[in-house]
């Protein structure tokens, strides 16, 4: 059945979902989309994720289930992470997990108990809701300890991340983040870990794609565990992978199935397979970089117009801006860009004074519009897209800010988005 086939199908089963999805198809061919989470996957991944596969149920692990029929799954499956640990080098990679932060839930369950000290990178400073941020889980069920960036240079300073270890022992600790423009620095991670005889567990759900095209250091050899989802900058479908080493490889096992979850998302596990087979193309390792460089050529276009960048920069694909300068609120710039046709959102900064619903501080990055085909000479107008949108927002001139949603269309338009028609 091809995908029209499909479309008419579902128009006449039901044609107000219908409408809606073609509608966000617009909203996503239109926009300039610069969500760091976010990206457009290839028409493959979209088929695998759409297959018969959604109606197999299949409890249990490849040539172990717990249901029949699971002869195809199982092969399906093997290779996602035969896959997986091809393209990552690592002994192990169970590629069940829902989503990331079931995978780094499974990580808690798996080598800690409740109330075991567990140490991450504080939620205001760049990490994630699951590294033991107080309103969730990882905050409640464990005494979680916490690290930030230096004020001066919104950097990690491992000096306090050394003196928070030693002071409280913990027993895992989570590098990585939702927020960080600045290459993780492994190594020095795994030495403070190794001092306090604590389990090092690297979060890449961001930079993902970035290691497996070569753009970003790998935390294997260092990070004995690794917790990543396989969309964002991997580009593959909605869900999440697990990797260690083969010590811990048994214990994440069963922390994932049955300690969390029951039967696995079998349609999103072949979508995965076929994203790390894309992944592992020379045309890959291209795109990575070229994401590296579109941020960076971002980050000083926007230099130039005056915002602050926090830690003056990027190493990455991300992007995280104080606002404070502009006399604006994150959240009033990110509704204001986003009528403008640029999709981003409003994040807190690193000793950020306001409230996290109204924060200083916007968050962008460079996957999605690398997916494009855009570089850098596209990063130059996007950098002045923003300025002026932001001007606008301040003078309260919708009709600039409508204006700039004219240009921004008629840039997009020379860019086809991978797997939309």
């Amino acid at each position: 059945m091809t995908l029209t086939e499909r479309d008419t199908v579902l128009a006449s089963t039901d044609p107000e979902i219908a409408r809606l999805i073609g509608a966000e198809e617009d909203r996503q061919r239109d926009k300039i989309r610069l969500i760091p989470s976010e990206n457009y996957v290839s028409k493959a991944v979209l088929e695998a994720t759409g297959s018969v596969l959604t109606n197999k149920y299949s409890e249990g692990y490849a040539g172990k289930r717990y249901y029949e029929g699971n002869q195809l799954i199982d092969e399906v499956e093997t290779l996602a992470v035969e896959r997986a640990k091809a393209l990552f080098g690592v002994d192990h990679a169970n590629v069940q997990p829902y989503s990331g932060s079931p995978a780094n839930l499974a990580v808690y369950f798996a080598f800690a108990q409740p109330g075991d000290t567990v140490m991450g990178m504080a939620l205001p400073m760049g990490g994630h809701l699951t590294h033991g941020a107080a309103p969730t889980l990882s905050g409640r069920w464990m005494n979680a300890v916490q690290y930030g960036v230096r004020r001066d240079t919104g950097r990690i300073d491992f000096d306090e991340v050394r003196d928070i270890a030693k002071q409280n022992r913990p027993k895992i600790i989570f590098c990585g983040g939702t927020a960080i423009p600045r290459t993780i620095d492994f190594p020095a991670f795994a030495e403070i870990a190794k001092e306090v005889d604590a389990l090092l567990v690297a979060d890449i759900a961001h930079i993902a794609g970035l290691i497996a095209g070569g753009a970003h250091p790998s935390p294997v050899g260092y990070a004995p565990v690794i917790s990543t989802t396989t969309h964002k900058s991997l580009r593959g479908p909605r869900g999440a992978m697990l990797m260690s080493d083969e010590a811990h490889s048994e214990p994440l096992d069963k922390a994932v199935f049955p300690g969390l979850q029951g039967g696995p998302h079998d349609h999103t596990t072949a979508a995965i397979a076929v994203a790390l087979k894309e992944a592992a193309t020379e045309d890959f390792k291209t795109y990575a970089r070229q994401i590296v460089a579109n941020a960076k050529a971002l980050a000083e276009g926007l230099l130039a117009r005056g915002f602050d960048l926090v830690s003056g920069g990027t190493d990455n694909h991300l992007i995280l801006i104080d606002l404070t300068n502009k006399e604006i609120t994150g959240k009033k710039a990110a509704k204001a860009l986003d009528r403008a046709g640029i999709e981003l959102n409003y994040n807190t900064v690193p000793f950020d004074p306001r409230k996290p619903f109204s924060p200083s501080g916007i968050r962008l990055g460079t996957p999605a519009i690398t997916s494009r085909g855009m570089k850098e000479t596209e990063m130059s107008h996007i950098a002045r897209f923003m300025d002026e949108a932001v001007e606008a927002a301040k003078r309260k001139d919708d009709d600039a800010i409508d204006a700039i949603f004219g240009e921004v269309k008629e840039l997009t338009s020379a860019f086809q988005a991978p797997g939309l028609s």
